[in-house]
C-alpha cells in the first residue's frame, strides 16, 4: 500500500530513526487488546482528529483490508466530532477517495 511522500522521505532520510519508531510501532500493535480492524479505525478518528490527512489513505486501505465497509471509515472519522468539532469533516473526502479506489 501505498504511503506518503512524507512519511516515504522520512524512512529514505533517516532510517535508523525510521527504524527505531517501527520497533515501537509494532511493540504497540502486538501489547494492544484491540483487534486489527478497530485499532485501524481508531487511529482514523485520531488523524481526523489531529488533521493528520496524510496518512488517512494508507490507513484507510489497511481498515478496509482487516473488513471495514464504508459506513465504518465514515464514522471513525466522525467519531471526534463532538471533542473536537466540524474540523474532521475535513478528512471525510481523503478517507472516502481511498476507500473507493481498489486495494
Amino acid at each position: 500500500m501505498k504511503v506518503s511522500k512524507a512519511y516515504q522521505l522520512f524512512e529514505q532520510e533517516a532510517p535508523a530513526v525510521h527504524n527505531a519508531w517501527m520497533e515501537t510501532v509494532y511493540t504497540l500493535e502486538k501489547e494492544s487488546a484491540l483487534d486489527k480492524k478497530t485499532k485501524e479505525l481508531a487511529y482514523l478518528a485520531v488523524l481526523a482528529a489531529t488533521r493528520l490527512d496524510s496518512g488517512l489513505p494508507f490507513h484507510v486501505k489497511m481498515a478496509k483490508s482487516f473488513g471495514a465497509t464504508r459506513e465504518e471509515i465514515i464514522s471513525s472519522i466522525l467519531a471526534g466530532l463532538p471533542a473536537v468539532g466540524n474540523v474532521v469533516i475535513q478528512s471525510l473526502p481523503t478517507a472516502l477517495e481511498a476507500y473507493d479506489e481498489s486495494l
